[in-house]
């Protein structure tokens, strides 16, 4: 599984001109899911994403989490995380899960992620064409893969 993670003072995802969801100041996630992925990838994930010391602090020290800030989280589901672009100038997404695997993880995620931050997260449409938009604050934006745990 593969996450950006933006910290965000808003953002909004619209799917054919109307708002599916909105959050205020948080975390966006934009989750790839692989076929090898499963529960323990989702749990590893959503532990350190809402725990990551990455908002800042009362001497703007990054040292304050999502959870000490009582932010908002919007995860959306994002195929092309996986995209392989050794070849040519199209890009091939082999390595993306198929719809009946990675659509149940990612309802899996949303709950384990809601469970994590102890509320309801924004959510986007698994499969539709979302506008994604947001303020990306700091900027901050990480990467996260679970094959690198360790």
């Amino acid at each position: 599984m593969i996450a950006v993670i933006q910290r965000v003072s808003e953002s909004v995802v619209t799917i054919n001109e109307k708002v599916k969801s909105k959050i205020g100041m948080g975390l966006v996630v934009l989750l790839g899911i692989e076929e090898a992925d499963g529960r323990e990838d989702i749990e590893w994930l959503a532990k350190k994403i809402v725990n990551l010391r990455i908002f800042p602090d009362e001497h703007e020290v990054m040292n304050r989490s999502l959870l000490d800030e009582g932010g908002e989280l919007l995860l959306v589901s994002q195929f092309t995380l996986h995209a392989s672009t050794k070849k040519g100038n199209r890009p091939s997404y082999i390595k993306a899960a198929r719809t009946e695997i990675a659509l149940p993880l990612y309802e899996q995620a949303i709950t384990v992620f809601e469970v994590e931050l102890g509320k309801s997260i924004g959510t986007g449409t698994f499969g539709a064409d979302m506008k994604v938009s947001l303020i990306n604050d700091g900027p901050v934006t990480l990467l996260m893969d679970t094959k690198n745990k360790v």
